[in-house]
């Protein structure tokens, strides 16, 4: 990268490695679409780092072989800024994706957006302690504070806040989500803004209010109650393929669809854990779990690590027989017994 992402070759290379780069204010990041341009100053500091890349994906030194549809799209995601939705069964490693490219890029530590039936947009952008507020105001306390003391951003609201690079959120398991979140996310990525209700209504009184974010013990000033993005964050979406999504919404992403992984690449993933510690044994292992995958409908590559993790514990080295009925529970398969489909 040469200190800048900005050269001619691509940003992501999908190695799992992470790429010298310039200090965070010294940084140029490649210009994106007009239309897709947002001319707010930065005004946030560095973002924090955390080791939940590492925990997840194991040392960055471990090299993989990325898939070459990966690496595209993904650099396509990022010079035109628009959220990629990654597809595919549970447990093909989807979610490690937004760890490689915030790793990979330096990019800070990945803001994580579960969503459920119940998630809504406001849930991610931000919540307000109306009742604190309230019982602060009646008690006199913490009126230095304002309202901003608050309002707590959750991971899309901080992701969209004026960083000077974009910051890698993940949105994860969006197939879970309500009908309408969806067009609502739509509207939002369109605009690369929104407003906190609560501090647009005492904006005369304060102008500028203090928040919390969802970086530990991260702050952030907004001014009039509204927010706006400098460069558009990095958006990975996970879909387990259990739902279709309005035409709208797909047309404004990109998809990248994740195989299930081959021998190679599972004995790339089970090296980061765990170094050659399985020896000669690996390769059986992979095959075992690999027919038995076939046998049940799939499996998570988790399991295979679980298994691993087993055999170089060094527990069941001379219980065969109580081993293969262990594998039994560890690789059940993922929709239940006869399971076609996961």
């Amino acid at each position: 990268m040469n200190g800048s992402p900005a050269g001619a070759g691509p940003l992501y290379q999908g190695t799992g490695a992470q790429v010298p780069y310039a200090p965070y204010e010294d940084r140029e990041w490649p210009a994106g679409p007009p239309w897709r341009t947002f001319a707010t100053e930065p005004r946030m500091p560095e973002p924090p780092d955390d080791e939940e890349a590492d925990r997840r994906l194991g040392p960055p030194e471990v090299r993989r072989t990325p898939l070459p549809e990966e690496v595209r799209m993904v650099n396509a995601a990022l010079l035109l800024r628009r959220p990629l939705l990654v597809t595919g069964r549970p447990g093909v490693g989807k979610s490690g994706l937004a760890y490689r490219i915030s790793r990979e890029l330096g990019l800070g530590r990945v803001l994580h957006w579960p969503i459920t039936s119940r998630t809504t947009l406001t849930s991610g952008l931000y919540e307000y302690d109306a009742i604190g507020r309230a019982q602060a105001a009646k008690e006199a306390t913490h009126s230095a504070e304002g309202t901003g003391a608050f309002v707590q951003l959750g991971p899309l609201g901080t992701a969209l806040l004026p960083y000077r690079l974009p910051r890698v959120l993940l949105i994860d398991e969006l197939d879970k989500c309500d009908i309408d979140l969806p067009n609502d996310l739509l509207t939002l990525f369109e605009d690369g803004r929104y407003e906190i209700p609560p501090l647009v209504r005492v904006k005369p009184q304060e102008p500028t209010a203090l928040v919390h974010t969802t970086d530990p013990g991260g702050t952030a000033e907004i001014t009039a109650g509204v927010v706006r993005c400098h460069a558009f964050p990095v958006i990975v979406m996970t879909s387990n393929g259990e739902r279709e999504f309005p035409e709208a919404f797909m047309r404004r992403c990109l998809r990248l669809d994740v195989p299930d992984p081959d021998a190679a690449a599972l004995g790339e993933m089970v090296a980061a854990h765990f170094g050659d510690r399985l020896g000669k044994r690996q390769r059986q292992l992979i095959d075992d779990f690999l027919h038995r995958s076939g046998q049940v409908g799939g499996l998570a590559a988790d399991q295979l690590l679980n298994a691993v993790h087993l055999v170089t514990s060094g527990h069941y080295a001379h219980r065969p027989d109580e081993w293969d009925e262990l594998l039994e529970a560890v690789w059940h398969p993922l929709g239940g017994e006869g399971a076609g489909t996961a």
